[in-house]
């Protein structure tokens, strides 16, 4: 791995090259991006001005033969990251909104976890080479507004970085040793009823009013959650009080049997850290993508 990113920056090294124009340019002439790009931003098509300065820019430079090298290993490094940034983001919504963090509380799957550290590899790999590209000295990403933006982005993707660590690391671990203990404990104990959640193909018990239910065919339990908001596994007495109908729905739901304890439990810390780590991951896909809003349209 380290051998294959010494390779990629030398690479870089090798086959850079300096855009025509910069934002220093910009700052030389008195024009904004915008005078000479469609993008406010910056880049892509031209606008009738932009394409005379390009002229006269490529009539005083050597004269070239169609694409370089550089500028095709730039593309390559732009496809990538915004091939791995989709599938990276889109993991993310898809796990979080439409599945609910839930679907991993016992552990991240190993699908997930191949994509997440492919994809955490490849935007750091991909935004490093972009970056050199973009910047020709590191005072040009402290003095122009798409440098600190860049900053901040550079940053989120770092703090992701290290809570996938901890949670690939600590956390899952954690929730993996929890839910073996909870396969072979009681199954009417409360530890026993966590592990019956109806995610990952597991049975969907609940328990009400010192009764426990299965919930596993019921069109209305998909994945183990009812109405996008009761969870198997848990104790549902006081959800049941305060739901439009009564507890005699239940009785359409085969009896497993009397709970032996339906006190009210707290989850582990580990599954907390779990949720608290999600959320705040979920937050950050969003504060990118309105920068990468700002960057095109603000």
């Amino acid at each position: 791995m380290i051998r294959l990113l010494g390779l990629l920056v030398l690479l870089t090294l090798l086959t850079a090259g300096y855009a025509l124009a910069t934002d220093e340019l910009a700052q030389a002439t008195g024009r904004l991006c915008a005078d000479c790009h469609l993008d406010p931003a910056g880049g892509g098509e031209l606008t009738a001005l932009g394409q005379s300065a390009r002229g006269l820019l490529a009539s005083a430079a050597e004269p070239g033969g169609g694409p370089t090298i550089s500028s095709l290993f730039h593309l390559l490094a732009g496809y990538l990251h915004l091939l791995f940034g989709v599938l990276w983001f889109g993991t993310i919504l898809y796990v979080h909104i439409v599945l609910k963090p839930a679907y991993a509380a016992g552990g991240l799957p190993r699908g997930e976890k191949r994509v997440g550290i492919l994809s955490f590899f490849m935007m750091g790999i991909s935004g490093a080479i972009l970056t050199f590209y973009r910047f020709d000295s590191w005072s040009a990403l402290i003095e122009t507004r798409f440098g600190i933006l860049l900053l901040i982005k550079i940053a989120l993707y770092l703090l992701m970085l290290i809570s996938a660590i901890v949670v690939i690391r600590i956390i899952g671990p954690r929730l993996q040793r929890r839910e073996s203990a909870a396969d072979s404990a009681d199954p009417l104990s409360p530890a026993g009823l966590q592990a019956r959640d109806g995610q990952q193909g597991r049975p969907a018990w609940f328990a009400c009013a010192g009764k426990v239910y299965d919930a596993s065919n019921s069109r209305l339990w998909k994945n183990g959650t009812h109405m996008q908001r009761h969870a198997a596994g848990t104790d549902l007495t006081t959800a049941i009080g305060l739901a439009p109908h009564g507890a005699e729905v239940l009785e359409r739901l085969p009896l497993i049997g009397d709970s032996n304890d339906t006190s009210a439990t707290r989850p582990p810390l580990a599954t907390r850290l779990f949720f608290a780590v999600a959320y705040m991951n979920l937050g950050i896909v969003f504060i990118i993508l309105f920068i990468l809003a700002l960057w095109r349209w603000g």
